[in-house]
This record gives C-alpha cells, sequence and structure tokens, in this order.
C-alpha cells in the first residue's frame, strides 16, 4: 500500500527496495501482520479486550528502511532523501487510516531530525492532516556522528513550532541505542542497556533547558516502563539543588548558563507524561509518585508480549483495588486530554465492550490456563 502514497519520482526504486525486503518480525508476518491495516480485524481484536480507542505508534517498516521503524537509526546523510520520501509516504498513509475512525484513533506522524526545516515542514503537515497523536521522534545514538545530539539549541525551533501547534512530542522505548556490532553479547548488551538510552531523551531535554524555554512543550515518554521515574528525579532534584545553592558539585563549577531555576520535578510535572504500556507491579505501586494525571495506561497492541487478549485480567491482577475515579484517569481520561479524544463519543462503544468497574474490582484469582504464546514455546522445550 505503500507505493500509491509515495512521491512519484521514488516509485522505481521503491519496488527495487520491496524485492530484496523481508520482514523479521513474527508478529508482523502472516495473519498477524494485517493487524497494523485491517479495520474489522483490529477494532475487532480491540473491542474484544475492552479496548475502544487507540494511540497509533508507527509498527510497519516505511519504504527504503533497514528495519523497523523504533529500531532504525537516522538516516545517513546519503540515505537521508529515500528515507525521508519512506515517512513522508507513511504518513499520508496514516493520516488516511485514522480518517477512518476519527473517534478512535489518534495517529502519531513520523519525523527525522537530520534537517530541522523539514522537520518543521512535516510537523506542521502532521497538524494539518489531523494526526492528532503527534510526532515521534529518535533519541540519538551516541555513535551518531552525523547529526546534532538532542540537547542542541539548533532544534529550539522545532520545539517552538511543536509548542505552538500542541503538538505532543512521542519517544519511544528502544531508540537511541548504539551499535553494538556483531558481537554474541550484543544482544545481552542491548536488553539489559535499552532503559538506560531510551531514558536519554527526557535526561538531554531536561538538563538542557528545552522545558524551561518551552514550558507549554509536551513530551511523552512511552514504552519504557516508569517506575524508575521518581528516583530519577529525586537524584535530579538533590543535583539541581545544590549547584543553585552552591554553584558547584565536589570539585566542578557551574555558571550561570548551567543554572535551571526549577526543580526536575517542577519540569516533570509541568512537560512530561508517561505512556505506560503494559505495566507491571513496579508501575502500579509507584502511580501517585509518577503522577496520577500523568499516567496513561497501553496495552501494546498489536504486539505479542502486549496485554491482549488478557487485559481485563492483566487490570484485575494490577489494579482492582484502585479507586474506580482514578483508574479511570489512568485507562482513559489522561489520554483523551493530551490527544484530543471526546470521552462521551466513545461511551457509546464503551457500553457495549468494555469492562465494567464491578469486574475490574474483582481481583484476579487464577491465570489463563496459557496465558501467551512464549509460555507455551517455553514449556515445550
Amino acid at each position: 500500500m505503500y507505493r500509491g502514497y509515495l512521491d512519484p519520482k521514488y516509485v522505481d526504486d521503491f519496488d527495487a527496495w520491496r524485492e530484496k525486503y523481508k520482514n523479521p518480525f513474527r508478529d508482523l508476518q502472516d495473519g498477524g501482520r494485517i493487524r497494523n491495516w485491517d479495520d474489522d480485524r483490529r477494532i475487532g481484536d480491540l473491542e474484544a479486550d475492552g479496548v475502544v480507542a487507540e494511540v497509533v505508534f508507527p509498527n510497519t517498516v516505511p519504504p527504503f528502511f533497514p528495519s523497523f521503524i523504533l529500531f532504525a537509526r537516522p538516516p545517513k546523510p546519503d540515505e537521508y532523501e529515500h528515507r525521508l520520501a519512506g515517512i513522508r509516504a507513511h504518513n499520508r498513509w496514516m493520516a488516511d487510516f485514522c480518517a477512518r475512525h476519527p473517534e478512535r484513533r489518534a495517529g502519531i506522524g513520523q519525523i527525522f531530525l537530520n534537517d530541522v526545516d523539514d522537520a518543521i515542514e512535516d510537523v506542521k503537515w502532521i497538524k494539518e492532516h489531523g494526526l492528532r497523536g503527534g510526532v515521534l521522534i529518535s533519541a540519538v545514538a551516541p555513535d551518531v556522528d552525523y547529526m546534532k545530539p538532542l540537547y542542541d539549541p539548533i532544534y529550539d525551533p522545532l520545539w517552538k513550532v511543536c509548542e505552538d501547534l500542541e503538538i505532543p512530542v512521542n519517544s519511544h522505548g528502544g531508540t537511541g541505542l548504539p551499535n553494538y556490532g556483531k558481537y554474541p553479547a550484543a544482544a545481552l548488551l542491548f536488553i539489559t542497556e535499552v532503559q538506560f538510552y531510551s531514558q536519554r531523551a527526557f535526561v538531554q531535554l531536561l538538563f538542557s533547558g528545552v522545558f524551561e524555554r518551552f514550558p507549554e512543550l509536551k513530551f511523552v515518554m512511552t514504552e519504557m516502563g516508569g517506575a524508575w521515574m521518581p528516583p530519577m528525579l529525586k537524584q535530579f532534584d538533590a543535583v539541581l539543588e545544590q549547584i543553585r545553592t552552591t554553584g558547584r558539585t565536589g570539585e566542578m563549577r557551574y555558571s550561570d548558563e548551567n543554572i535551571l531555576p526549577k526543580s526536575a520535578t517542577a519540569y516533570y510535572r509541568q512537560n512530561c507524561w508517561m505512556g505506560v504500556s503494559q505495566p507491571g507491579r513496579g508501575e502500579a505501586a509507584a502511580v501517585t509518585e509518577i503522577g496520577l494525571d500523568r499516567f496513561m495506561w497501553g496495552c501494546d497492541y498489536p504486539h505479542d508480549e502486549g496485554t491482549g487478549p488478557f487485559t481485563r485480567e492483566h487490570l484485575r491482577q494490577l489494579f482492582h483495588d484502585t479507586d474506580p475515579v482514578e483508574l479511570q484517569q489512568m485507562l482513559a481520561g489522561n489520554a483523551a486530554r493530551l490527544y484530543g479524544f471526546d470521552l462521551d463519543v466513545l461511551a457509546t462503544y464503551a457500553e457495549k465492550v468494555g469492562p465494567t468497574v464491578a469486574e475490574i474490582a474483582t481481583p484476579l484469582g487464577a491465570l489463563p490456563e496459557h496465558p501467551n504464546e512464549a509460555l507455551l514455546r517455553a514449556a515445550a522445550v
């Protein structure tokens, strides 16, 4: 389908790329892949799980990409033209996909940070074409030497446009990692360090003063947990307080340009939200510290590691003793306010398929017989 959304000048190149492309991801193969674009299948799966609306992240491989969108490194200069054409094709497709069910879908558009003027042009297109999920940015890996880091003020015009247009800026876990090379340890290093590198976008925007200069910027951290945020804020608050009061930490001295007037917690509460996909017990226990009004639950559909098709059981296991008013904020209200969903409209769907308050308030007595395919595969080994 991407072929029809490409600028015609790239169609021949797309055909050549498509001939060589092989999808490496199991949950995007065979019958599973249609979950990304088939309305009946997608809505049917979500409704069966009690979900009536979604923020739609890019989940396929756009034209000319070397791999899945989240794991693809930013394009090198000689790749930029074609990769940019690829994400613009995806954005056009995403706008049409969401327009078929606009009350249920808040689509997220993609931008590259290689060229700030191009990024601003794309942000304006995304806003004009109803992708109210905002934009997806990638953290810049430390070994990507052909791009400026996120803390460089070169990006200030972009943050300003996002602030003025009230467009959420989304950062997804899994980006910003260095190239580990082809070593036996590479996969283990990835899985143990992915959280650290995913968090760097927040850290860099915070300490570079982006949240100070753009207090209305909306920054969302998705699928990188959330229980880590309270201890990080506590640590950063102490660091910033010491610098404000003494101008130094240990033997390091700081000038006025290094000093932020507010605490890390204040900037977080001012600018940030957490999109917590398939939360665990740590996230459930830290909801108050994360901020009840900043916590947005996610099922991670259509990925295999998500809560479906056992979302009701997941909610009963973690949140059965949560106040229903607070739970409604986490499951719907916060995301509705940030991404522009009309809860009155969605109520007509939720009344038919959504779990009831009484159902979620019932503690989970036993796991489903086969909670997921991973357990089945493990049992067969």
